[in-house]
């Protein structure tokens, strides 16, 4: 047996914002909502006015006073505790700014260590290559072994079968 729309309770969620909705501190989306289900629920109107009352009581008891000095040492304590919390971190503080340092320079060393690498390996001649790029040379490195030098080559070049053509 479901309870009726005059008999459904407010949700956790609203009955968290009652106070708020007694005292024209929610939005007013929020205060419309909330209106609407207080307007279908008895029960949920029950609450609000129960909730009402209790502040009307309340407010009616005498408030204690309190000296100046009270006052005073609530806030020190406070500001103890706040001070307290920033003691308690400053370890952890100082732990994670010392990684951060060792993780920046890790990056800054393994950065340049691979550029040169990279500037190593781009700008280094490979032997292999200039041999593979001069093997016709290498080839024939024997029969120019024997020619000796240019000798032969500008006897040649005079001579008249190699010469130049002259007319």
């Amino acid at each position: 047996m479901s309870a009726g729309p005059d008999h459904q309770r407010l949700r956790p969620e609203d009955r968290a914002n009652l106070v708020a909705y007694v005292d024209g501190e929610l939005t007013e989306a929020e205060s419309r909502a909330l209106t609407t289900k207080i307007t279908h629920s008895a029960t949920a109107r029950r609450e609000v006015d129960l909730l009402k009352r209790t502040w009307d009581v309340l407010e009616k008891l005498p408030r204690p006073q309190v000296s100046e000095q009270f006052h005073d040492r609530t806030l020190t304590y406070i500001r103890s505790i706040e001070l307290g919390k920033g003691k308690r971190l400053a370890p952890v503080a100082a732990a994670a700014a010392t990684a951060w340092k060792f993780v920046a320079c890790a990056l800054i060393v393994g950065g340049v260590g691979a550029g040169g690498y990279l500037a190593a390996w781009g700008l280094w001649p490979d032997a292999d290559e200039r041999l593979i790029r001069e093997l016709s040379l290498a080839e024939h490195l024997e029969e120019y072994q024997e020619v000796g030098g240019f000798d032969l080559l500008d006897a040649l070049k005079r001579s008249p079968e190699f010469g130049p053509s002259r007319p």
